[in-house]
């Protein structure tokens, strides 16, 4: 996590100038550094949550793209704006309940402000640790997503939910319900 993170804010910091003339060179990073550090189809399978319950691999992976590319989209030119003087603490890392993995907590570190507290879960996958969850502030993406998407899968197919989303009908907002 510290390795990735610090990769990630340095290579934005350095190539700033660069990533602003060449989106198309800013969404190839951004996708690179999402697809080496986050497993999405394992994470596309939490937010379908029921819905996704005897849905065929091609179908999550359907979703998990169509989530993945509306979210860099979305934010992947927002991270230019970004605050790349963080410097990322990890404070400790737990396992998760059942072995499912563990629990990366950190603080990213802003100078004259309160840090943000952000955990990651990541699980192994073929030996290597992968990011299957976010939490900012206490707020789970993975679950925010599944509130988000409980609706439109009540109404339509996964394939269906999907195509919104590449479409821009849909837009994951990662909002959180109260």
């Amino acid at each position: 996590v510290l390795d990735s993170s610090t990769r990630i804010l340095s290579t934005l910091e350095q190539r700033r100038a660069e990533f602003r003339k060449d989106p198309a060179a800013l969404k190839q990073f951004i996708n690179g550094e999402f697809n080496r550090m986050f497993d999405r189809d394992y994470a596309a399978r939490l937010v379908l949550g029921v819905h996704g319950r005897g849905a065929s691999e091609a179908d999550v992976k359907l979703f998990s793209d169509a989530l993945a590319d509306n979210l860099m989209a979305r934010y992947g030119t927002s991270l230019l704006d970004f605050n790349t003087r963080l410097t990322v603490k990890v404070k400790s890392e737990s396992p998760l309940p059942g072995g499912r993995g563990v629990r990366v907590t950190t603080q990213m570190l802003r100078a004259g402000k309160d840090p943000i507290p952000v955990d990651y879960l990541l699980r192994n996958v073929g030996g290597k640790w992968k990011v299957f969850d976010v939490m900012i502030e206490g707020i789970s993406y993975v679950q925010a997503f599944k509130n988000q998407f409980d609706a439109p899968l009540n109404q339509k197919s996964i394939k269906q939910v999907a195509a919104d989303l590449r479409a821009g009908k849909l837009q994951a907002n990662g909002t959180a319900k109260k």
